[in-house]
């Protein structure tokens, strides 16, 4: 009954909460595809029939809310209360908040996620937002100047339409993060040979750009550190290994051919570990569980399908994979909600304990910085891979709640040389970008507002930074301020975007419905994708991490320790 109450509210909210930005004015043509592809574009670009640039890299986002509802408010609300009050009050961490059914992998993993699917690319340096500060805030200027979003580069048709911003990846569910999201960028990560991505060793190389010296070369790099140095590397082996395989069995095949299906296999294998093993994971309910299956493999599961194809066109019996593509009414991509949803800093710790992968002894507490920007290769080379994703393995991330945002990322110096507060800049972000507030969000996905501050955590405190108003809560804080259902490791408001979405990336793409084929990833393509999870990555790559790895049913879960 849970599952099929899941399904309900997803219909809901495809009826009511994707919004096309490209109503907003500055509308660009549609143009058909000649052709879909048989491999997945260095820009996104082709996927869909009527619209060849439909989730490609540089068009807009778009939103969950009605495009009414996302007017920023005029500059003396949107400072209101002030960002930097509401993040020293409501976010500063005092004492670590564990999320004790998590690794910190899987904090490592959304970040890699999430840099697939979006960026807003490069803050606009011209007139900053200032931010007040209190006479004995020690932060180094004043006011505090915070860049704001890059603007959307195509123009509007008139002044009353709502801002839009670009997303300079591709919308898709696609790999961008490790491929890139250009065919420029593409061609520096290849070796050129047998569809491989280059590699120094076992490990990527060092970036060819003279200011960005200690970042791995890879499809995106911002924000970078050891924990996405992890991923990236371990996903650019799994590339190469594939290649290996597919090589194997098709020894005429070229290195195009062979790097643009290994590309797909490999991007097939990352939704399938996030759909059925992360989400699970930091979901952590029955109904979600077989919920989460069901969207990747159906009722019927992968065995039956890979045997003797699909049962019908239920996605509910056979899955999404292979079934037919629907946007549901609004083209395909990533909207601005959903990027606020994924605002999961308290995840990040300020201190890493790490230890042998041998015997699990500590080695060395450090903290974050030396791990991140150009000291990202630098820590890696120093602890070793295997030592790294144990001690990631059995240390906790932090809880998504009030009060654990990660100190160190409260005084940021970026690479671009750019010093942030991060828990302030996220809640300017959504202000300035016109995400509602939390009461506006929930009642744009069908929910009840909250009536009075005890409703949440910390209702005094909340009532006394809002200055007694509920509906000025910033919609992060609420998410935050939520006791979640019992197994959830995030608020329910955030799940509703979570549902709608999680399906549309996989329901939108060719590459994952109508082209979920043998003729196109291959029979052994498909056969790897079913018999791959995250645990068969990590021991293909890193066998040495079998023992802490041991009956551990989801990566992402706490691993044995070693003694």
């Amino acid at each position: 009954m849970a599952v099929l109450g899941l399904a309900r509210m997803r219909e809901e909210l495809r009826r009511h909460n994707l919004h096309d930005t490209y109503g907003a004015g500055g509308e660009r043509s549609r143009t058909p595809t000649p052709d879909i592809p048989s491999h997945r574009t260095y820009d996104g670009s082709g996927y869909d029939p009527d619209d060849i640039d439909m989730g490609r890299a540089g068009t807009r986002f778009d939103r969950n809310a009605p495009l009414a509802m996302t007017f920023p408010e005029p500059m003396d609300r949107l400072m209101s209360p002030n960002p930097r009050m509401v993040a020293d009050r409501l976010l500063t961490r005092t004492d670590f908040i564990p999320a004790r059914s998590l690794n910190m992998l899987a904090a490592a993993w959304i970040q890699f996620q999430n840099h697939d699917w979006f960026s807003h690319g490069d803050n606009h340096e011209a007139a900053p937002l200032e931010v007040e500060l209190d006479g004995g805030d020690p932060w180094y200027e004043r006011p505090m100047r915070i860049r704001r979003t890059r603007p959307d580069p195509v123009a509007h048709t008139g002044g009353d339409r709502p801002p839009t911003y670009e997303n300079t990846v591709t919308h898709w569910w696609d790999g961008s993060q490790v491929y890139g999201s250009s065919e420029e960028r593409c061609r520096r990560l290849r070796s050129g040979e047998d569809g491989k991505l280059a590699m120094a060793g076992d490990r990527l190389p060092d970036e060819d750009n003279p200011g960005l010296t200690g970042i791995d070369l890879t499809g995106f790099s911002d924000n970078y550190w050891s924990g996405l140095s992890m991923m990236h590397t371990l996903f650019a082996r799994e590339h190469n290994t594939i290649c290996d395989m597919l090589r194997s069995a098709y020894p005429s095949w070229r290195d195009e051919r062979l790097f643009q299906t290994a590309r797909l296999i490999n991007t097939a294998v990352m939704a399938k570990i996030h759909t059925v093993e992360w989400t699970p994971g930091i979901l952590a309910t029955r109904a979600l569980r077989v919920g989460m299956n069901i969207n990747w493999s159906g009722l019927a599961g992968a065995k039956w399908r890979r045997r003797r194809g699909r049962l019908g066109r239920s996605d509910v019996v056979s899955g999404i994979l292979g079934s037919n593509v629907d946007h549901h009414g609004a083209p395909y991509s990533t909207t601005e909600e959903f990027v606020t949803c994924y605002r999961l800093h308290p995840l990040i710790r300020d201190d890493y304990p790490i230890r042998s992968h041998l015997r699990g002894q500590l080695v060395e507490t450090i903290g974050f910085m030396p791990m991140q920007g150009r000291e990202t290769r630098e820590a890696v080379d120093k602890y070793g891979m295997a030592d790294l994703f144990y001690s990631f393995g059995v240390m906790h991330p932090g809880a998504i709640t009030l009060h654990n945002h990660p100190a160190v990322l409260r005084d940021l110096v970026r690479v671009n040389g750019e010093h942030i507060d991060l828990g302030t800049v996220d809640l300017v972000r959504d202000r300035e970008r016109g995400v509602p507030r939390y009461n506006g969000f929930r009642r744009m996905l069908g929910k009840r507002p909250v009536e009075s501050f005890d409703e949440l955590e910390s209702g005094d405190l909340l009532r006394e930074v809002y200055d007694g108003d509920v509906d000025r809560v910033d919609t992060m804080i609420g998410m935050y301020a939520e006791t979640p259902p019992e197994g959830f490791g995030f608020s329910e408001t955030a799940f509703r975007i979570f549902v709608l979405m999680a399906s549309r990336r996989l329901k939108s793409d060719p590459f994952f419905t109508e082209l979920y084929t043998p003729a196109v990833y291959t029979p052994e393509g498909l056969a790897w994708i079913d018999d791959t999870g995250m645990v068969d990555v990590l021991l293909r790559h890193h066998p040495e991490l079998a023992p802490a790895l041991a009956g551990v049913p989801n990566a992402f879960a706490p691993w044995r320790r070693l003694s």
